[in-house]
């Protein structure tokens, strides 16, 4: 009884975390389609939400250090997993070469899953996915003031369909300045 309590709690913290982070319209991406395997590299899949968006308010610098930016900015994950893998690794290494490189720059890093599994575990895992992001970024250097860790659990979809393609693109962490 008392690790079904714990559950819940963790899951209403987790819900209550993560329905307090805002979204912007320019955050959303268009579903990806693409012919890819779902072992195919995390640069050609992370192609679909590389472009950089604009920030109205942004100052002059942080525009101007935007154009060094690493292009992919997803990290996909086997089904039911949050472990990185070697090629998503490096991705994350990219990204946090550069906050090294601009530490006026916070980043926020968006932890998703697929549709299976109930709301409230996906929720977590989505959670340990982004933490398993902010976590190899502060054992490369950045400070984890910088980075702020968000579960949206499967209520992110950047793929619409009920299959494994679809799923293996919302299996994911999105990076986002």
């Amino acid at each position: 009884m008392k690790i079904r309590t714990r559950h819940i709690s963790l899951a209403i913290s987790l819900a209550l975390a993560g329905g307090c982070a805002t979204q912007s319209k320019t955050d959303e991406a268009p579903a990806a389609s693409s012919s890819a395997s779902p072992s195919s590299s995390a640069s050609s899949r992370g192609s679909a939400s590389s472009s950089v968006r604009g920030t109205p308010g942004a100052s002059a610098s942080a525009r101007a250090s935007q154009a060094g930016q690493p292009g992919g900015r997803s990290v996909f994950y086997e089904f039911d997993k949050s472990v990185l893998s070697s090629e998503d690794r490096k991705l994350v290494e990219s990204h946090a070469q550069y906050l090294r490189q601009h530490p006026e720059v916070k980043v926020r890093v968006e932890g998703n899953a697929d549709e299976r599994g109930s709301k409230e575990y996906n929720l977590a895992l989505g959670q340990r996915r982004a933490e398993t992001v902010t976590k190899a970024m502060g054992l490369m250097g950045v400070s984890d003031q910088r980075v702020e860790a968000v579960s949206y659990g499967e209520e992110k979809p950047k793929a619409q369909g009920h299959d494994e393609q679809s799923w293996s693109q919302n299996r994911r962490s999105d990076i986002l300045y």
